[in-house]
């Protein structure tokens, strides 16, 4: 691989890493020898991910952090700057759907419970602005750096049942848009802000609406495929090379772009 793709001995920094999504992307990290640093949510899941990532290269460290308390973030960040010296990459993977921001089929929109409305904003919107709120201070004294958010198909269209989930990663995609013109603009053209959209994906929180209990197509499944030319769901590490391309040197002159990861789902029309 060229030098120009290389993160190795970047420090990334990774919320959400005991997470499907977060853990391939910090162990794909570490197999590419950047320094990982994991943020996990429970204090629990800091030995399992650590030997994970130990086993796979890099000088890893793993912090259990809830991304909604800046003052715990900043804590962390202030450590990893004084061990570490600088912070390179940060990637925002923490968030997720909550069930009662969703409207089901049987449903009327005020069937959804508002205080999970704003469970769901808050995990996923702000879950990412307030770690880059606490990094984009270190990266303005740098005069570089690098986040990379996560945002959604559900940004693109407005996907039926998933309202709040939807509305909040739409919010992540602006936020996103909006970060990388104030980095670069006031501060410097080194300190660079993506996304990516994932695609569909079957995993724990998705797998009922996608699969039946046989394992066959639900009939939302087929509406995906159908609306997909490569006629298939995605795999979590098919995200790995476009997150890395991102956060590397090839990426120089990129930034405020929602990158779609999607096997053509956001550019098919389905006629």
């Amino acid at each position: 691989m060229s030098d120009m793709f290389s993160i190795k001995g970047k420090v990334a920094v990774i919320t959400g890493a005991a997470g499907a999504l977060g853990g391939s992307l910090a162990r794909h990290f570490a197999a590419n020898q950047a320094d990982v640093i994991a943020l996990v949510h429970r204090p629990e899941q800091i030995e399992p991910t650590l030997n994970q990532l130990q086993a796979l290269g890099g000088n890893p460290a793993c912090y259990a952090c809830n991304v909604m308390d800046t003052a715990e973030v900043n804590r962390i960040a202030d450590e990893i700057v004084a061990q570490r010296g600088r912070v390179d990459i940060l990637i925002n993977v923490a968030g997720g759907n909550v069930a009662g921001a969703n409207v089901m089929p049987d449903q009327n929109f005020w069937d959804m419970k508002l205080e999970d409305w704003e469970k769901v904003l808050d995990l996923n919107l702000n879950g990412t602005v307030y770690p880059c709120h606490v990094f984009t201070r270190i990266f303005a004294k740098q005069g570089a750096g690098c986040i990379l958010n996560i945002s959604s198909m559900a940004a693109y269209d407005a996907l039926t049942r998933v309202a709040g989930y939807g509305a909040a990663k739409e919010g992540v995609s602006n936020f996103t848009r909006w970060l990388a013109q104030e980095m670069a603009v006031k501060y410097s053209e080194k300190i660079r802000v993506n996304a990516l959209a994932p695609g569909f994906f079957i995993g724990k929180q998705n797998r009922a609406a996608l699969l039946n209990p046989d394992g066959s197509l639900t009939e939302r499944s087929q509406k995906v495929l159908a609306k997909t030319p490569m006629r298939r769901f995605g795999d979590l590490t098919e995200l790995n090379g476009a997150a890395q391309f991102l956060c590397s040197d090839a990426a120089s002159f990129v930034t405020g772009v929602v990158l779609p990861v999607d096997g053509g789902f956001s550019s098919f029309s389905g006629i």
